[in-house]
């Protein structure tokens, strides 16, 4: 600790963390640096440092007139205001030993069993290591298909998708949390309908999400309601037809039932992929919002957008001067990641930094409508998201193009869609929406484009630590209006909703609605509104109450392809025995 804190002596900081008792809570057991018996030796400010410092050493690659004699006090001021936090294994790993920064990875499984053995294998590196991994299975032969080598059958991609998936059981992230996985199958695998009641069983596939790689094709097939081909990936040969609202339909009743599979929209993706000279996506990371091809990684940072919000002549306005620094900031930051990371294989170095992928995306931005007294469930929220995602995106391309002219494009410019476009920047991705889970925590804010999941939180993480919180901005706005919290208490025990608490005045209640008050359509429609503006995904979650129905869950599936979204996952109440959000403290809501 004390080498590490010798490293950093140069920082100043000026900015010391305003941390909430939560925030602590995620930063001591996960994040801060311990001594090999579990000692905690580390604290949030010398945490910052030691990230800032670390990441800000890149710039000695590059030329003296192109550095930023600054950049450790801006990585360091930045974190420390809680205005961006980068990924989990940056926080955890910059300028420590492991010194693995990336949280999004992608590996391919190829029809072989020693290619498969070797991805098993290289899922465990990552996962130790403190990454997720997200795989397409679709490349794998059908069960009952013909092994040539011991004129046996195939057992087929579900069976080598429980060996992935009890791996993860034994590795834990960095030794301090058990990693996640994304299976993929094509909608056109002959497996698919046995895939897509996987997890009818909650004991199946526990460590993986699921999504099935839907095609135009399919989608179009589904609309006319004729049936579609099923392709042996093996030969590239039809086996047999399905008709294609019945396979759709049996999705829905999955998804309905239990939260998965999800959907991933393949031709949308591809027609959005930056180097299609190197190859089409197949797969995604495990929360659905970075595409990647094989053995991509990809390093991931949010910018908490509720601390741009300025009050101006009595109206709340968004700093944007102040917000177009931060991306500035961030996008370097980024930049700097991949140079610093120490790679789990040879082949994720190669493949990352021939693209050189960042994503940087935002979080709190429920708390930052919350702020402008803006409704999540309104058509000047969908306005707000539009304009302000259009403004990062915007900046966080220019920020790129800065660096590209200082430090070169991307190695695979040369055949890129962006070389078609005449736009030389350092990165082939630079924006994404992630989901944020825990670095929301830390910065104090609400995940990433989320609503409200309720007004009262009772957060499952780390093992079954429970973080219970009550909305800041809802305590001010009670207390003004003289209303008695403890009597409240027992109504936020009972749901994530306040819209039927008559004692609550109206203005606050249409303020604080919840995921479960707004309609599946209007969140479809806010994940459209930042899909358009988002280089990569976006990652969101169609929280829906037990209440509803399968046709509102198929309605969310076809407006999102509509709408050109990459990908969606619903999640009804209830479907599921384990919640990781729930509003009660004794039961999910």
């Amino acid at each position: 600790m004390e080498r590490m804190a010798r490293r950093s002596s140069h920082i100043v900081p000026r900015t010391r963390p305003r941390l909430s008792p939560e925030a602590h809570v995620v930063l001591r057991n996960r994040y801060l640096a311990r001594t090999p018996d579990g000692r905690v030796v580390e604290t949030p400010v010398q945490m910052f440092r030691r990230i800032a410092t670390d990441v800000a050493r890149a710039e000695q690659r590059y030329p003296a007139a192109s550095r930023s004699s600054d950049a450790a006090n801006r990585f360091y001021d930045s974190m420390a205001r809680l205005d961006f936090l980068p990924n989990s294994p940056t926080l955890m790993n910059a300028g420590r030993p492991l010194q693995q920064l990336s949280a999004c990875f992608v590996l391919p499984v190829d029809d072989s069993l020693s290619a498969i053995l070797d991805s098993v294998k290289y899922q465990a590196l990552i996962h130790q290591s403190g990454g997720g991994t997200g795989f397409s299975f679709s490349r794998l032969r059908p069960h009952h298909d013909l092994v040539a080598s011991t004129n046996g059958v195939a057992s087929g991609p579900l069976s080598f998708m429980r060996i992935f998936n009890l791996t993860t059981d034994v590795i834990k992230q960095g030794g301090t949390r058990r990693g996640a996985n994304m299976g993929i199958l094509r909608v056109d695998h002959p497996d698919i309908l046995e895939f897509i009641g996987l997890k009818r069983s909650q004991s199946e596939m526990t460590n993986f999400n699921l999504s099935i790689g839907l095609t135009d094709a399919f989608m179009q097939a589904r609309r006319l309601n004729r049936p579609y081909s099923l392709i042996n990936p093996r030969t590239g040969l039809p086996t047999g037809r399905l008709s294609a609202r019945m396979v759709f339909d049996r999705l829905v009743d999955a998804a309905w039932a239990t939260g998965e599979p999800g959907v991933l929209y393949l031709d949308t993706i591809n027609r959005a992929n930056p180097t299609p000279q190197l190859g089409g996506i197949e797969a995604t990371n495990p929360c659905g919002e970075q595409p990647l091809l094989p053995y991509e990684s990809c390093t991931l940072g949010s910018i908490n957008v509720a601390h741009y919000v300025v009050r101006r002549a009595s109206r709340s306005l968004i700093d944007y001067p102040r917000l177009a620094s931060s991306i500035q900031t961030a996008v370097r930051f980024l930049d700097n990641v991949l140079d610093r990371n120490h790679y789990p294989l040879p082949e994720i170095e190669a493949a990352t930094l021939r693209t050189r992928k960042i994503g940087l995306g935002i979080m709190g931005f429920a708390d930052l409508l919350i702020a402008m007294s803006i409704s999540y469930d309104s058509s000047e929220a969908l306005k707000t998201a539009s304009s302000l995602m259009a403004f990062i995106q915007s900046h966080a391309h220019e920020a790129s193009r800065q660096l590209a002219k200082d430090r070169g494009t991307f190695p695979a410019y040369r055949g890129s869609a962006l070389q078609d476009r005449h736009d030389r920047r350092r990165n082939a991705t630079v924006t994404t929406i992630a989901p944020t889970g825990t670095i929301s925590i830390i910065a104090g804010c609400s995940p990433g484009i989320e609503p409200l999941y309720a007004i009262q939180t009772v957060r499952t993480v780390m093992e079954g630590t429970r973080l219970i919180t009550v909305h800041p901005a809802f305590l001010r706005m009670a207390r003004a209006a003289g209303l008695d919290m403890k009597r409240l208490q027992s109504s936020l025990d009972e749901g994530p909703s306040i819209q039927h608490l008559a004692t609550i005045p109206q203005d606050c209640r249409r303020l604080f609605v919840t995921a479960h008050d707004i309609a599946p359509d209007h969140h479809v429609r806010m994940q459209a509104a930042f899909q358009r503006y988002s280089d990569s995904g976006v990652s969101k979650t169609i929280n829906l109450p037990s209440t509803a129905t399968k046709a509102e869950v198929a309605r969310s599936f076809l407006l999102a392809y509509e709408l050109g979204c990459k990908g969606l996952t619903v999640f009804r109440t209830g479907s599921r025995a384990h919640q990781v959000l729930s509003c009660s403290k004794t039961q999910s809501c």
